[in-house]
């Protein structure tokens, strides 16, 4: 089968790679450095699978820039373009997922096209109205930062959306995703577009929901003085609720929870709801909290502190920084006129939001008064009594 995946972020490579292990796939993207890499076989996104599925596997993978090379005569192109939340418009740019679809159909695409990319609940059906030559599908992806492959061969369910009249084409398409997967007997639920869009929505707005909430629950114990983990723990040992996820933060972030509640918050617009607004404004209280939390101890360790910032990205094994949770941190401590230093291996350029980039790990570490580290790792042992981390649990 001929198969054309159109964006190679983190959802269309992980996607692309899988694919091609059976199927002849064509990676279009506008990056020619990720094109480049990806022709050598050389992952250009960090994902603890895929460099090595592609050395283990023979691939029929052909990266490409070319519209015509890419549309030549696919049976699939999936789509998986950015599609950032727009904090003036409070919706997500779906501009360049617009304009793909409006080459598609301007090329007159025999080919089932389905989006993956995050969208509004509706936006599918305008679409499909507005380009009635398209067989369009909407199929949600369910991917972890770092795992995007892992979770593609073992994924915890197949969505497909369609109109009615395309319910067969939405069948082919979740046939393939489970035929390429590594697990065996994957749920597959077949619905209409909106109803495929909301499942997308919803589920990362619980995850958030439980994200905050364990974040409150830290911060009713840091503001009482009570012992956090004791707490967490006593809660997790209901079987109801589990011990999962439940590893306090500086705050949900990442590429999809933050964009994807507050999006959420607009599909509800004139339905009632209070559940849903106060989960987006509970994370941004607590980042002011944690940020008030790192000043008063910065305070309290010397006249003129430094604060230093331990990594920019969400967790470990990451090079994501996308509204991370300590970017509003960072933002709320200059406010307060304190000397702030990071630490981001990832980072290339000398300075970030105006600030001092250290690049030596051990000098960053001396010059720091206190280090504010949304996740704890073993390079910090040696400094552990100027660390402030809310990490109890050491992962997620």
């Amino acid at each position: 089968m001929n198969i054309t995946v159109v964006g190679i972020g983190y959802v269309g490579l992980s996607l692309a790679v899988m694919l091609s292990s059976k199927h002849r796939v064509t990676a279009l993207d506008t990056n020619l450095a990720r094109l480049e890499l990806l022709k050598k076989r050389i992952s250009p996104l960090r994902d603890d699978g895929i460099e090595t599925w592609m050395a283990e596997k023979s691939l029929d993978l052909y990266p490409t820039a070319s519209l015509d090379e890419a549309y030549r005569d696919p049976e699939f192109v999936i789509l998986a373009v950015p599609t950032n939340y727009d904090e003036k418009t409070h919706h997500f740019d779906t501009s360049i997922l617009d304009s793909v679809l409006d080459e598609l159909q301007r090329r007159e695409c025999k080919a089932t096209v389905v989006i993956k990319s995050t969208i509004p609940v509706g936006y599918t059906e305008e679409a499909a109205r507005k380009r009635p030559n398209l067989t369009l599908l909407f199929s949600p992806e369910f991917l972890r930062e770092s795992k995007a492959l892992e979770d593609n061969l073992h994924p915890s369910r197949i969505v497909v959306g369609s109109k009615e009249e395309n319910r067969e084409e939405a069948k082919r398409f979740a046939d393939l995703l489970a035929s390429c997967a590594e697990k065996a007997d994957v749920p597959v639920l077949l619905t209409g577009y909106e109803e495929a869009e909301a499942i997308k929505l919803f589920a990362n707005t619980y995850l958030a929901l439980r994200v905050a909430y364990f974040n409150e629950l830290d911060t009713y114990a840091i503001y009482r003085g009570l012992d956090t983990k004791s707490i967490v723990e006593g809660v997790c040992l209901d079987p109801r609720i589990g011990s999962f996820y439940n590893n306090p933060s500086f705050g949900y972030g990442g590429y999809c929870l933050p964009k994807d509640t507050k999006q959420l918050l607009q599909n509800f617009d004139y339905v009632p709801q209070n559940l849903i607004r106060a989960i987006v404004d509970s994370n941004a209280t607590r980042k002011a909290a944690i940020s008030k939390q790192i000043v008063s101890l910065a305070k309290k360790k010397a006249e003129k502190p430094v604060i230093g910032i331990y990594r920019l990205t969400m967790k470990s094994h990451s090079d994501n920084f996308r509204q991370s949770a300590i970017l509003d941190v960072i933002e709320a401590i200059k406010e307060e006129g304190l000397e702030i230093r990071i630490y981001e291996p990832t980072l290339q350029e000398e300075t970030f939001l105006g600030l001092p980039v250290e690049k030596d790990l051990n000098r960053f570490k001396a010059e720091c008064d206190i280090i504010a580290a949304n996740r704890f790792t073993k390079d910090l042992l040696d400094v552990e009594d100027k660390v402030y981390t809310r990490d109890l649990f050491g992962r997620d």
